[in-house]
């Protein structure tokens, strides 16, 4: 009987785990026994860690305290399991765990009750946790997880790993102009439901207020509203409800001024809960395709200029995944 019911348990939790969305399908115990749903912290960027008080790494809460303290008012939450499965180096109750912390290392972030983090009893949320980072086991104590806002997985980091590496990522996810570079993706589906006006003047500002040589604003903007317009052209811009159309000098002098524009719009949709794409290749199809005659009279470009790019934007039907960065592009020159 007790045989079967591991079984289950085991079951239960993997079935859990598969199942879930994010971050916010869990509950866990505090250091009470009160069961708290995870999703009390919806929107906020959480690390979590598992930690144990006698161990080599148990000196870690001097510098996780700091951490909290720091960006806590910018929505960042620490949460604490401890976990007793390396070395038994979390021994004794939660309460017990809980003062010894809070005497020691005087924590405020919240501190939960001990579970499992690896093996046939390993909580849900760790099993979940190590599926979305890659898996493999919890290797010791104070491996941590960092979660955007989103309640997503975003880096899992070491016992070893440093401090300062953790803190530049967690910067980018509290600071909400990093957060929003950072968050941005090319969305290449886009529901039915053409973008408001009002949104649509916020992006043009956010373009036009874009740094250009010598305050020169080399650029005309077209953003197609109509949809008779666009349901010609659709086929040709990933089927998006609206399309910002970029026009800059023919002579290629002021190309870079309109690209740092379009980067303006696209982060300003990105912040508006909008997608967007940029693109060059549908712009000789817009320029030659006989469906898109009605498309073109109405860009009314001024002369000497050429359509340089067009950006589509909607609401988006899909969350694409961030695609790796090679950090090895750049150096610093001390």
């Amino acid at each position: 009987m007790k045989k079967l019911i591991t079984v289950w348990l085991i079951a239960t939790a993997c079935v859990l785990s598969v199942s879930a969305q994010s971050i916010y399908d869990f509950s866990v115990k505090d250091n009470l026994g009160r069961e708290v749903s995870l999703s009390d912290y919806r929107g906020k960027v959480l690390l979590i860690v598992n930690t144990a008080t006698r161990c080599g790494f148990t000196p870690q809460y001097k510098d996780l305290e700091p951490l909290y303290q720091k960006y806590h008012s910018q929505g960042f939450e620490i949460l604490d399991f401890p976990c007793n499965q390396f070395g038994q180096q979390a021994p004794g109750s939660i309460q017990e765990i809980h003062q010894f912390c809070t005497v020691n290392f005087d924590i405020h972030f919240p501190q939960f009750d001990k579970i499992d983090v690896n093996g046939e009893n390993a909580h849900p949320l760790y099993i979940w946790l190590k599926e979305q980072a890659g898996g493999g086991d919890i290797k010791w104590n104070f491996t941590k997880f960092l979660i955007g806002r989103d309640g997503k997985v975003i880096k899992r980091y070491e016992s070893r790993d440093q401090v300062a590496t953790i803190e530049a990522d967690i910067m980018m996810e509290v600071n909400p102009v990093l957060s929003n570079i950072m968050a941005r993706r090319s969305v290449r589906k886009y529901l039915d439901k053409p973008v408001e006006h009002e949104k649509l003047e916020t992006v043009a500002l956010a373009g036009i207020n874009a740094p250009s040589a010598m305050n020169r604003q080399n650029w005309a903007v077209r953003i197609i509203e109509d949809q008779k317009i666009m349901a010609d052209v659709k086929g040709m811009c990933r089927n998006a409800p609206n399309l910002i159309c970029v026009c800059a000098p023919a002579d290629g002098r002021f190309d870079l001024d309109a690209g740092l524009m379009g980067e303006n719009m696209m982060l300003a949709a990105q912040s508006l809960g909008l997608g967007t794409c940029i693109q060059t290749g549908p712009i000789r199809s817009l320029a030659t395709d006989g469906k898109a005659k009605a498309f073109r009279d109405s860009l009314d470009i001024p002369e000497g200029y050429k359509l340089l790019y067009v950006i589509a934007i909607g609401y988006p039907d899909e969350q694409p995944d961030a695609k790796p960065r090679d950090t090895s592009k750049v150096r610093y020159i001390k």
